[in-house]
């Protein structure tokens, strides 16, 4: 069923006129597993999502890079660059708020994880604090503009060209927002391969997946 559900959500996420249909199957219906609680995973585009907030796992001079960096400055246009460019860099583990421009969400949190060099560097840690810095700045935004719900996107930050195993990274992410638990913030882990995918859903929906 999540298999199915995901497939289907990612065909209407690359259809625009299918957005709002995608907000009430998705935010009205998949947060109701028990196990995962406000927890779900979803393999597509980060930048279709129409929500409250996309996190951007960005370098610390917030100024673009590559991977899901890149992709969000690209369709987010010029202006989300001439903000970041204002906000004086971010240090690791910290995070950010910007508009989402022309991106379908409302705001982007920017957040810096570690670069990955063996685990000895107190990389679980900064990696733990850009998703409690990302969710203290999202529960900011729910409060300043009065919501009762919002929701939140993270992608697997660290894990590209930073070199964070993923099984850890998922392990650290899924924990850390379990320990939050605020029952206000809806959590979406948006995965872009396969591996990571079936990495998040053991670790959200506790289903091993043998494809």
């Amino acid at each position: 069923m999540i298999i199915e559900v995901n497939i289907y959500l990612c065909r209407l996420l690359n259809e625009k006129p299918y957005i709002k249909l995608v907000d009430k199957i998705l935010f009205n219906d998949l947060f109701q597993d028990g196990k995962s609680g406000k927890m779900i995973v979803l393999k597509c585009d980060i930048t279709c999502l129409k929500i409250d907030i996309i996190v951007n796992a960005a370098k610390k001079s917030l100024l673009g890079g590559g991977g899901v960096d890149g992709r969000i400055h690209s369709k987010a246009g010029k202006r989300l660059k001439m903000e970041c460019a204002k906000l004086n860099e971010c240090e690791t583990g910290e995070a950010k708020i910007t508009n989402a421009y022309k991106l379908p969400s409302d705001k982007i949190i920017h957040t810096v994880g570690p670069i990955y060099n063996g685990g000895g560097n107190s990389e679980a840690e900064l990696l733990k604090n850009s998703y409690l810095n990302s969710m203290e700045l999202a529960e900011e935004y729910r409060k300043e503009n009065k919501k009762e719900n919002i929701t939140i996107a993270f992608p697997s930050i660290s894990t590209g060209v930073y070199g964070y195993p993923k099984e850890k990274a998922s392990k650290i992410a899924v924990d850390t927002i379990r320990k939050i638990n605020n029952p206000n913030i809806k959590v979406i882990f948006v995965c872009h391969s396969n591996r990571d995918y079936k990495i998040y859903i053991k670790n959200v929906h506790g289903i091993k997946l043998s494809c």
